[in-house]
């Protein structure tokens, strides 16, 4: 291959790539190489899940904490001057535990999309640098998860009382540009944030994965990535 088509797609991506075409070396199977990768993403998602979708799995990792969007945080500061810090730390918790209630749904969809993984999504994923796995899942699955964390994020929000006047002040605040208008609503703000941080997590798991595959106790992942140690 051009060593050119490399440029752009960062470490990660060349990383990657080096480690399938090391495994062809070694006379590994394309059917092993494309397991090998699948099992990764699979074992990528579930520790994720399994990660985020328990207390303080978002309000305990300051890598994905939801935390009142831009603009709020003045209006949030002045809040506890005036003694009602209480309330705002209520809100923020709150936000928190909805995307931990959340993110169990999610297994089934990421599962599938693993599944459904194509030779050219593999592509994509060993030459697109660091967020090429962030972007598989949120390209296959952003939209349908979106949509089953929103009922439970609203139930969830919808207990504390500060909750619609954040919608009242973050709608009036979208105006004057303090806060962007998908963040302007309380409920779709924290679905929003709670899929990043899912996507980013099972990014994060998937490299440990590749660190140490011999540490999984997957066989297929030994074979293909263990191998090239």
């Amino acid at each position: 291959m051009d060593r050119r088509a490399f440029a752009g797609h960062g470490l990660a991506g060349l990383a990657l790539w080096v480690l399938w075409a090391e495994a062809r070396a070694w006379s590994l199977s394309d059917a092993d190489a494309n397991a090998g990768l699948k099992t990764a993403l699979e074992r990528g998602a579930e520790a994720a899940v399994g990660l985020l979708g328990r207390p303080d799995g978002f309000l305990g990792n300051p890598k994905v904490r939801i935390p009142l969007p831009g603009g709020l945080d003045s209006a949030a500061k002045l809040l506890k001057s005036l003694g009602q810090g209480a309330k705002v730390d209520e809100l923020v918790t709150a936000m928190n535990r909805a995307a931990e209630a959340a993110v169990p749904e999610a297994r089934p969809l990421l599962s599938d999309a693993v599944k459904r993984m194509t030779v050219e999504d593999a592509r994509k994923i060993l030459t697109g640098g660091d967020t090429s796995v962030t972007q598989f899942f949120a390209g296959k699955t952003r939209l349908p998860l979106g949509e089953k964390f929103l009922p439970i994020v609203t139930k969830a929000t919808e207990k504390v009382a500060l909750a619609d006047k954040y919608n009242a002040v973050a709608g009036k605040a979208s105006g004057f540009g303090l806060v962007k208008k998908e963040d302007a609503n309380v409920q779709q703000y924290v679905t929003g944030k709670a899929l990043d941080g899912l996507y980013f997590m099972i990014g994060e798991e998937e490299k440990k994965i590749r660190k140490d595959p011999v540490g999984t106790g997957s066989e297929i992942l030994k074979k293909v990535f263990g191998s090239l140690g």
